[in-house]
């Protein structure tokens, strides 16, 4: 199992349009297979994701389904920052 938190800041002013952007991610991304758990949080301008997949070839896919390039690509001027990804194992 593979965990993956990811943290992506809105600039205040464009949040409406980057939440409207995670929750179509989130949408399609639950659609796939492998996908374990892709939870969505949010609190004030940022958001974070919290995923589970089954195994690293499965995450490559995700990482190069259109939907997810289409993220990136639409949101890069709406954030204040370069959305942080942590690759993670749990120890407890």
């Amino acid at each position: 199992m593979i965990s993956i938190t990811a943290i992506i800041k809105s600039k205040k002013e464009s949040i409406e349009q980057v939440k409207t952007l995670v929750e179509n991610l989130v949408n399609q991304t639950r659609k796939e297979d492998a996908c374990v758990r892709y939870d969505l949080h949010n609190a004030e301008n940022v958001f974070i994701i919290w995923e589970e997949w089954k195994d690293q070839s499965d995450l490559d896919i995700h990482d190069n389904q259109p939907f997810l390039l289409e993220f990136i690509t639409k949101s890069e001027n709406l954030l204040s920052a370069p959305i942080q990804v942590y690759k993670t194992v749990q120890i407890l």
